[in-house]
């Protein structure tokens, strides 16, 4: 299935997270002023946000570092990392955990690695 063929047809989930933002960016922010409209600019970078977690396409690099440790979540890893279980791995982890990293900020913070 590809992305011009959604499971559950279109409009898909990211774009009606768009046009909610789009709203809340163009009409509510013209409308309001004061905590209102920062409310409303919080709530249009949290869809914002949100659309880019349901468009990510880096995920399966991120999956790829996880699973090159021997982990399927990073709540595995972390634990591991605690235990002192990979102590003797410290590049492939530190090279996973930069990954795991660039991946989070590409979709919290678009750009971020080129700043």
């Amino acid at each position: 299935m590809t992305s011009a063929d959604p499971l559950h047809g279109r409009p898909t989930a990211a774009e009606l997270v768009a046009a909610v933002a789009e709203f809340i960016e163009g009409d509510v922010r013209e409308a309001t002023s004061g905590q209102v409209n920062f409310h409303a600019r919080v709530a249009a970078n949290v869809l914002r946000t949100v659309e880019r977690e349901l468009l990510d396409d880096g995920d399966a690099e991120a999956r790829a570092a996880l699973t090159g440790l021997g982990f399927n979540e990073e709540a595995g890893l972390a634990a591991a990392i605690r235990a002192g279980e990979l102590d003797g791995r410290s590049e492939d982890v530190t090279a996973c955990l930069r990954t795991l990293v660039r991946h989070r900020l590409a979709v919290a913070h678009p750009g971020y690695d080129s700043e």
